[in-house]
């Protein structure tokens, strides 16, 4: 329930109610001549991506699955990966898919993953790109990225990126 202008009470269907973390966002993704001649920094390089499926009552296992697609098609290890930014959709599915790929946790999210930061649904894959290319140019040096979410349909993508450095 929320308050209307004159203090009645209305309710507050979930088609109009959001998550705090709800919001917008847009990720451009183009050739090198193309940002220079807009006069826009390279933020990132993708070098790969992956979609794959998963049975559909194991979603939540999609990663698992996904990265290590993505990272091979880009020539590097998991051990090549500096950040992970695994979507939470879950805990405990976020939780399987770091122990069955037997990465490092300090590795994954970093800044926080979904649990901590919200789940923006149609956004979630901007803003973590975003996140994850914004944390790489923090710590300055060349380095690789990956991003990767389950999907609720029984499917995984993964997506691998560079930053050059400074």
């Amino acid at each position: 329930m929320c308050l209307g202008k004159k203090g009645v009470n209305r309710s507050v269907p979930t088609g109009n109610a959001s998550q705090v973390s709800d919001g917008a966002a847009a990720v451009l993704l183009a050739k090198r001549s193309k940002a220079a001649q807009l006069g826009l920094p390279v933020l990132g390089v993708l070098r790969s991506f992956a979609v794959v499926g998963v049975p559909p009552d194991v979603m939540g296992i999609g990663p698992a699955y996904a990265i290590p697609v993505a990272v091979e098609k880009a020539g590097l290890t998991l051990s090549d990966i500096d950040i992970y930014e695994i979507n939470e959709a879950f805990a405990s599915q976020a939780v399987y898919c770091v122990e069955k790929l037997g990465i490092p946790m300090e590795k994954v999210n970093p800044l926080g993953g979904a649990i901590a930061l919200g789940h923006p649904l149609g956004c979630t894959g901007a803003r973590q790109v975003v996140t994850l290319l914004n944390e790489l140019k923090r710590r300055g040096k060349r380095a690789y990225g990956v991003v990767s979410m389950c999907i609720g349909t029984g499917m995984g993508a993964a997506a691998v990126f560079e930053y050059p450095g400074n």
